[in-house]
């Protein structure tokens, strides 16, 4: 039989996330397993969207709703059609579950496995196209292999005495001199989708499984007559799958080596121990920032040029701006931080506190939903929770926005150029004007006019006004 040309045909991917996963000791579906903060499955639909694709087809069954919502975090509804596996039969049983979308379509089917979450999608487009170009007429299928010094629990890939694919022989299938073969399967396919679905239906589950493997339909289709490639990749750490935890902690070095990697020569970021820290691949970083060791920057954080954050610092969807120092031991979530500011030591700032540009919050100061202006100060150990305070307003060491009566949360608003004394408490809701004073240790329950010093429990005014 003579193939004709896929080139022009339409790229579908197909990938397989159904599983069990029962390696894992979990009670969650493997392909839920988080890597990098991200669900496996997830890793293997950003890749393939990647490749720009007609549609993307997901094969679930374990955990259907929990697979379909993590999918759905990372791929546009209209860009993915879900397949549900009713029982768990074979890969050969997962690819036929989607039988039905293909019945009147002809194009080029890429599949992967929802665990194998660190393939490049330059790789699977060097694939495809490798599988439209084989002889200048394209092949009926192409199978990704890989040579491994220990090939254990590996499918083997069989060869002619001309160098040709032959047949795939799964571990529990093989032969002693079988067993000697290095050169693995993947598990990465690309097929000629209307020569694919023709074979599954022939595929018997004869085997030591007892289950229906898409690994007989390459045989197959050698077998009919049709050219089958083999796409020979040297990177074997790319088609790695996750069959238990220390693989998945294998996997999770190898992605944080790679992204670290990446900003140091991309970004022009320095990292002073890059084996000690950890840092999201959604990460963002601006040049000439200083990265101390056992520093975590997660999630989606931003951070801008000349920055230096120090050790055991953790900063969580934070977005950072230029020439920011974070010292030690401090965590950001969900915050901004603007230009020129300084946070820390053993600062906390949570749920979308902003620091404007030039502001400093020191040793043991927490904020929370709060807005604190241009160069204004809180040094130590002070909460500020639900407050605006504006511009060039110093807070006291020990004061706290007391935000909450028992039952709902109320607002503080301190204008510019206020001095907070030490110890103050802020008994919100309540607003203190600009250029007002409180002394030390006062309770202020009633507002502040601009201008205004008032001390005591509770603060009154006094008879002159602060200058």
């Amino acid at each position: 039989m003579q193939n004709e040309s896929p080139g022009n045909k339409p790229i579908d991917v197909l990938i397989l996330a159904a599983g069990l996963g029962t390696r894992m000791r979990s009670g969650i579906a493997k392909v839920l397993h988080r890597l990098g903060e991200t669900p496996l499955i997830n890793h293997v639909c950003r890749t393939a969207a990647a490749l720009g694709p007609d549609k993307i087809y997901v094969v679930v069954g374990h955990q259907a709703d929990e697979v379909k919502k993590a999918v759905l975090e990372e791929i546009e509804a209209d860009r993915v059609e879900f397949v549900m596996q009713k029982e768990q039969l074979g890969t050969g049983d997962a690819v036929n579950a989607a039988r039905e979308h293909f019945t009147d379509r002809d194009s080029t089917l890429l599949i992967l496995s929802g665990d194998v979450p660190l393939i490049r999608h330059e790789t699977l487009a060097s694939l495809v196209q490798y599988h439209h170009n084989h002889r200048g007429r394209g092949a009926a299928a192409t199978v990704l292999t890989v040579k491994l010094k220990d090939p254990t629990g590996y499918g083997r890939v069989g060869r002619s005495g001309e160098g040709l694919f032959d047949r795939i022989v799964e571990q529990k299938d093989a032969s002693n001199v079988e067993l000697e073969i290095n050169e693995i399967n993947a598990g990465i396919y690309c097929f000629d989708s209307r020569k694919l679905f023709a074979a599954l239906a022939e595929v018997k589950n004869d085997n030591a499984q007892g289950e229906y493997y898409l690994t007989d339909v390459p045989a197959m289709l050698r077998e009919a007559g049709e050219d089958v490639a083999v796409y020979s990749h040297s990177d074997h750490k790319e088609i790695e799958g996750v069959n238990n935890r220390v693989q998945l902690a294998e996997m999770e070095r190898v992605l944080r080596r790679r992204t670290v990697q990446r900003l140091m020569l991309d970004s022009g970021v320095t990292f002073i121990d890059p084996k000690s820290v950890y840092i999201s691949e959604r990460a963002k970083f601006g040049r000439d920032t200083v990265i101390y060791p056992n520093v975590s920057v997660e999630g989606n954080s931003e951070i801008g040029d000349g920055c230096t954050i120090r050790q055991g610092t953790r900063l969580t969807n934070a977005r950072v701006g230029h020439g920011v120092e974070i010292l030690d031991n401090c965590v950001v979530a969900d915050s901004e931080i603007g230009n020129g500011c300084t946070v820390g030591p053993m600062a906390h700032l949570r749920g979308k506190a902003v620091m404007m540009e030039g502001a400093k919050v020191g040793n043991f100061v927490e904020m929370k939903k709060t807005r604190l202006g241009r160069g204004s100060k809180a040094n130590h150990l002070t909460y500020l929770g639900d407050a605006t305070i504006g511009d060039k307003t110093n807070i006291g060491a020990g004061t706290i926005t007391c935000n909450y009566d028992g039952k709902n949360k109320h607002e503080t608003h301190i204008g510019n150029d206020v001095k907070i004394g030490s110890d103050t408490m802020l008994v919100a809701p309540v607003k203190v004007g600009d250029g007002a004073a409180t002394g030390a240790g006062s309770v202020v329950t009633k507002e502040v006019e601009a201008g205004e010093l008032v001390a005591g429990v509770p603060a009154r005014p006094l008879k002159q006004r602060a200058e």
